[in-house]
């Protein structure tokens, strides 16, 4: 069983959000529809190994969905809005090619995670291509989980502090877990301390001590190569 997310099932021929309701329906109609033909191209025309067409046996599970027809209840936006944050993670930080010589991306003192993931953007709404570029396994910086302006709200997934390229890498699921682990952390921590989290960032002392927490919670600050 699987769920699929491939370029074959992008769907860019409009956005969902800042359109009308009918224009939004309009994309999320066709988003299924591109979903539809592509399961039924793997169901009938998907070259296989032994020289035949179609995979007749795939077909979906409502039961395990939870909607009538087997299709996701949700689509997977791939780039969500992002926060104006304390700290901007941009290519340079993390792009191999940026970076000759090194085994990992640039070192932040105010690690609060790890991940390693190509930059890996595929074609948007606005236009741009479909971009893969290699990066280096980084770390996430507490200041890209920091907005500039409003306080006590923290980001739990892709939406921290990156460009649309950095994005590419920070998306995935596993670094988005790591973000949503930390955040909630970030938060306890701070209500037994009676702080805010732009507090921790700009403290040492209490940098330090929540960085003691995450690492006593399992999560890995650093990438011992």
């Amino acid at each position: 069983m699987t769920i699929v997310n491939c370029p074959q099932n992008d769907y860019f021929l409009g956005p969902l959000f800042e359109v009308s309701a009918q224009e939004a329906l309009q994309h999320w109609q066709g988003a299924r529809e591109l979903s539809e033909c592509l399961l039924y191209w793997l169901q009938t025309e998907a070259p296989r190994p032994d020289g035949g067409v179609g995979y007749p046996g795939l077909y979906l599970r409502p039961d395990i969905t939870g909607t009538p027809d087997g299709f996701a209840k949700m689509p997977y936006i791939r780039e969500s809005r992002r926060i104006r944050a304390r700290f901007t993670i941009c290519e340079p930080h993390v792009c191999a090619d940026c970076r000759p010589g090194e085994k990992l991306a640039e070192p932040f003192a105010d690690s609060v995670g790890i991940g390693h993931y190509r930059i890996d953007l595929h074609p948007s709404t606005g236009g741009d291509p479909y971009l893969d570029i290699d990066a280096l396994p980084f770390q996430i910086p507490l200041g890209a989980l920091l907005p500039v302006r409003v306080r006590n709200l923290l980001p739990a997934c892709k939406n921290i502090g990156t460009t649309h390229i950095t994005n590419g890498c920070y998306r995935l699921h596993p670094v988005e877990w790591n973000i949503g682990e930390s955040a909630g952390l970030l938060t306890a921590f701070c209500l037994l301390r009676g702080v805010e989290p732009h507090q921790v960032y700009e403290t040492p002392a209490l940098l330090s001590e929540y960085q003691a927490l995450l690492r006593s919670q399992g999560i890995p600050l650093v990438w011992e190569l």
